[in-house]
């Protein structure tokens, strides 16, 4: 009975030797030789924070249970870290424990504990950082920033462009408090935007008070700031230590006298025009130029709702309509109540797509994007502690844990072996396969999403063993099966194929699917077994296609296995039938 015609084996054997390579040349190329441990392995950080009650409210417990679930968010946007967010107590004396594995993650709490209130506030007065009185020992340049409308031609003209759309920039420069110097800018081009803009690109730098041989600080109304508004802006110094963790209170129908987040500059801001909270998505992406080349620059894409859309669009029509090169002509985005930007509108954005940009890095754009997109905590909160905690695991535990799983693959080979005979030497080969892969896709997943290995991953790991050896069972009893009907393992190997896979691949669709609902519907370390159970289920369907069924084929063209030697696992007396078909005559060519 001739075969059907089969895939070559030796191609697809190839293939994923080629991937295996591939995959541990990148690891070592990046230096990511081993996967990242979690806090039961090496130990991590962790983050005690308190809430602070609203002015006239209390803490409740439904405010602090979902301020649980949004730093949990933020700590997973992160990527699959591991980490664990509870709530221990209830109330005003409750608090929340976030631990995180690493002991490099000092700047925690300014990725997963702050409030992250974003507005966007005219700018009614700004000027050097010092106080008035010592502007004339000390004069700060500030760094300038414009909201532009980008012409299609390179020279700038003071004509009305239909094709231009509203911009921003904004000097890079490192900031006192580890957040970047930032500016705004439309993400992309508007049309609608440009009837109302011109296509001319003007940059001024904010005026510094001129300076006085007095140190008077008494302060005088202004075009929207009273008295002693002024005389509090006099006053401040954002130049000092204190300044970057300097807080006031954000009030949104209320002027705001604050810095700037590098502490170049300070402000007296008027009313909120436009609250963070009509911010529809927020994410990190790399910004592009006019022909959609990326200019490697890292930037917080933001969408607005429709309120805020219109709202954006009429106060950047009234800044453009103001004076160019004043006070009036810029508008501040304010952040936790410190001014991440404050650029001059020369162009009105009307598609409520802005763009932050600045000396952003993927981490600091990442953080800032997770910050804005999962909303605003509904509390405050202050840390409390800060610190390194020491592995939950002892070296006799983790050394216990390696050892179940040795000997559970150990067992699994020595029973391929004593029941398969020479087939379960391909068990041995797959299951080695799977293990390389599965240990680099560790390696590399650490490095590319954050990803941590637990205890509660090496167990996923562990029961991947009994999933992928399963596969090998139902492929070889298939096999078997038909050369019990007497047929040659050549043609056994192909139809015995054509069943078993559809078990196969039932089998592991079963597994995913339980994998991914752990996943979704647990946290911690439950989702650490889920992801590494789903992941090494997907690499079992990956060597059984590509290296299990290509080595069964290729072995039946050999003398040992073709013939039924009593050794290979398949000779007749052992499967239950007489040799009825006899060697085989000619062996095809392997390729």
């Amino acid at each position: 009975m001739a075969a059907p015609a089969t895939p070559r084996p030796g191609r697809l054997i190839a293939l994923i030797a080629l991937v295996v390579v591939a995959l541990y040349a990148w690891m070592f190329i990046s230096g990511n030789t081993s996967p990242k441990l979690g806090i039961d392995l090496r130990g991590g950080t962790s983050l005690t924070l308190a809430p602070v009650a609203p002015p006239g409210q209390a803490v409740t417990d439904d405010a602090v249970n979902q301020a649980v679930e949004i730093i949990r968010a933020r700590v997973d946007g992160q990527g699959v870290s591991e980490a664990s967010v509870t709530k221990q107590g209830s109330g005003a004396g409750s608090t929340i424990v976030v631990e995180v594995p690493g002991r490099n993650e000092q700047d925690l709490f300014d990725k997963i504990g702050k409030t992250a209130k974003l507005g966007f506030r005219p700018l009614l007065l700004s000027g050097a950082p010092v106080p008035t009185c010592a502007a004339a020992a000390t004069t700060t340049p500030t760094p300038s920033a414009s909201l532009h409308a980008a012409s299609p031609s390179p020279s700038a003209t003071a004509s009305p462009s239909a094709t231009a759309s509203p911009s921003a920039t904004a000097s890079p420069s490192a900031t006192g408090n580890g957040r970047p110097a930032t500016g705004l800018k439309a993400a992309s081009s508007s049309p609608s935007a440009a009837a109302t803009t011109a296509s001319a690109s003007a940059t001024s730098t904010a005026a510094t008070p001129t300076p006085t041989p007095s140190c008077n600080t008494t302060g005088t109304a202004g075009n929207g700031y009273t008295a002693e508004e002024n005389q509090q802006f006099n006053e401040l110094d954002c130049t000092t230590a204190a300044a970057a963790n300097y807080r006031p209170v954000d009030q949104p129908k209320q002027n705001l006298i604050t810095c700037a987040t590098n502490g170049t500059e300070k402000y007296i801001l008027g009313p909120e025009l436009v609250p963070g909270t009509d911010i529809t998505d927020a994410s990190a992406g790399l910004a592009t130029n006019s022909q959609g080349v990326s200019t490697g620059q890292w930037v917080v894409n933001l969408s607005f709702n429709g309120d805020g859309t219109k709202a954006f669009a009429d106060a950047t029509r009234t800044m453009f309509a103001a004076t160019n090169g004043t006070d009036a002509n810029r508008f501040a985005i304010v952040l936790d109540s410190q001014v991440i930007s404050a650029p001059t509108v020369n162009g009105v954005i009307q598609d409520g797509n802005p763009q932050i940009s600045g000396s952003f890095t993927q981490d600091t754009a990442t953080a800032l994007a997770n910050q804005l997109k999962y909303g605003k905590l509904p509390l405050a909160f202050k840390p409390l502690t800060l610190g390194t905690i020491s592995p939950t695991l002892g070296s006799d535990q983790l050394r216990a844990g390696i050892l179940a799983g040795v000997l559970g693959l150990l067992l699994v080979v020595v029973y391929s072996l004593f029941y398969y005979r020479g087939l379960g030497l391909v068990t041995v080969a797959s299951l080695m396969v799977a293990g390389l892969l599965t240990y680099g896709m560790l390696c590399l997943l650490g490095q590319a999403m954050g990803y941590t290995l637990s205890l509660a991953g090496i167990a996923g790991a562990i029961v991947s063993i009994g999933i992928t050896a399963d596969s090998f069972v139902v492929l070889f009893e298939r096999v078997r099966d038909e050369m019990r009907d007497g047929r040659t393992m050549r043609v056994a190997v192909e139809s015995g194929w054509k069943r078993a896979k559809r078990t196969i691949l039932a089998a592991d669709a079963v597994s995913m699917i339980a994998a991914v609902a752990l996943y979704f519907l647990s946290v911690s370390q439950v989702q650490g077994f889920a992801f590494t159970l789903g992941l090494t289920t997907l690499i079992d369907v990956v060597v059984v296609f590509l290296f299990t069924k290509p080595m069964l084929t290729w072995l039946a063209r050999t003398k040992f296995f073709g013939e039924g030697n009593k050794w290979s696992g398949l000779d007749p007396e052992r499967l239950g039938r007489k040799p009825a078909l006899g060697p085989r005559r000619a062996t095809p060519k392997e390729a």
